[in-house]
């Protein structure tokens, strides 16, 4: 069933964690269901908001982006997030060898995907990109998501919970550090000439 279990990790986490441990969805089925969906929230948003409404600098005119352009930046942006949310569950199997006992690369993949709900959901903000906008919602988002890693870890690992902090803070560091670089990944192809194309006048 699509976004099954988004409701439930959003009112009752603990309750939820528990029956995607039970139900353990394939990897197919999570991405069909869950990831695919929640991820063209953000990329279909930006579009739209690049495109038809931009950003303003100070007191000067908005600033948007061709259509061609924002396209080719969504699509980039929908394969960035469908390949963060596999590598970061690759990270989380691995990481449950150490902690004991390695667990399916399906129940990795479904706690990397509901971990990030609050900032699929949130990235409908982006359809009117002010910064301030972003910022005011994406922080609780990004600490809503947090909370949920720290509160699925233990129940999706089926470890001690002292054990599931110290598990949860090291993905959590690890995908920090993958999110600078992507950032700095931008960057370098943005110097390459693959940035975006503004609309004149």
């Amino acid at each position: 069933m699509i976004l099954k279990y988004v409701w439930g990790i959003l009112t009752e986490p603990r309750v939820a964690w528990a029956r995607i441990r039970e139900e353990d969805c394939s990897v197919f089925e999570t991405y069909i269901g869950t990831i695919i969906p929640l991820a063209l929230i953000s990329p279909v948003a930006g579009f739209i908001g690049t495109t038809q409404f931009g950003w303003q600098i100070g007191a000067g005119k908005p600033v948007t982006l061709t259509a061609g352009s924002a396209a080719q930046i969504s699509i980039a942006y929908f394969g960035a997030i469908l390949v963060s949310v596999f590598v970061i569950a690759m990270l989380v199997r691995w990481m449950s060898e150490t902690y004991g006992d390695q667990k399916s690369l399906a129940r990795c993949v479904a706690l990397a995907a509901y971990t990030a709900v609050p900032m699929f959901l949130v990235g409908v903000f982006q359809i009117y990109p002010v910064l301030w906008i972003n910022f005011l919602f994406g922080l609780p988002a990004l600490a809503f998501s947090v909370y949920l890693l720290y509160s699925g870890v233990p129940i999706m690992m089926e470890i001690p919970v002292e054990r599931g902090f110290l598990f949860a803070t090291a993905v959590l560091a690890v995908g920090l550090v993958a999110l600078v670089g992507l950032l700095a990944s931008t960057v370098v192809l943005w110097s390459y000439g693959l940035g975006p194309a503004f609309m004149s006048g």
